[in-house]
């Protein structure tokens, strides 16, 4: 996520006028924005991984590969 992303999230949910900047220093939003994310995609990977077994379970590891990718911009 950007920060031009999370601020427009945030504004689209009434939680800010102005910029992130003026309530944390550093992006501390966006940090913390980011590891929510990570932790988003490691879950979704996880239930990737374990849907499947024998045969498709090369398929479920796959995809559960590609989420976890999506963090690696």
């Amino acid at each position: 996520m950007t920060n031009q992303e999370l601020m427009q999230l945030m504004t689209d949910m009434d939680l800010h006028e102005g910029g992130i900047e003026n309530w944390l220093p550093d992006n501390a939003w966006l940090r913390v924005a980011n590891a929510v994310e990570a932790k988003e995609r490691e879950a979704c990977a996880k239930i990737a991984e374990a849907y499947a077994n024998g045969l498709e379970r090369n398929y479920s590891e796959i995809i559960a590969d590609k989420i976890r990718a999506r963090g690696q911009k």
